[in-house]
């Protein structure tokens, strides 16, 4: 008796689009969530060396919840390469300027260290605000109360 399994080529993931509002939801939980999906963790063809993760489209960016004194107290780093080029701000000051990356930062970090993360991070978008452009993307009748997070 011969056996074979057929292994899953790049092309033949579906790729869908997932709606997450993340309004007064905690940064750690959520972000651990949108990585999964990012990466395909929830489908049941996940090949870890493949890019099979889904597009994930974040809405009310701006109003993340952090626990203890984190919205004070933590820093983001940054360095330009340059002398003296060294820069840091609080997730406060981040928050009122570019509330996306507070988003974006802590999904980057849960998503593994090798060459797809920069294609899954390409897939993540992210809107301060209720209002999104991405609309057309969506099947007729999805919203994200379809989606398991929100839930």
């Amino acid at each position: 008796m011969i056996k074979s399994s057929t292994a899953i080529k790049q092309g033949e993931f579906i790729k869908d689009w997932h709606l997450v509002d993340v309004g007064d939801k905690v940064l750690g939980r959520i972000a651990v969530d949108i990585a999964k999906l990012l990466m395909g963790k929830s489908k049941p063809n996940f090949v870890r060396n493949l890019d099979c993760g889904d597009y994930v489209v974040v809405i009310n960016a701006k109003q993340i919840k952090v626990t203890g004194k984190k919205e004070t107290d933590k820093k983001y780093y940054r360095h330009s390469g340059y002398p003296g080029g060294f820069k840091s701000e609080t997730l406060k000051n981040l928050r009122e300027e570019k509330p996306e990356e507070i988003i974006r930062h802590a999904v980057a970090g849960m998503l593994p260290q090798n060459k797809l993360k920069a294609k899954m991070l390409k897939r993540l978008k992210i809107f301060a605000g209720k209002e999104h452009t991405l609309g057309d993307k969506f099947r007729k009748g999805e919203t994200e109360t379809n989606n398991p997070i929100n839930k």
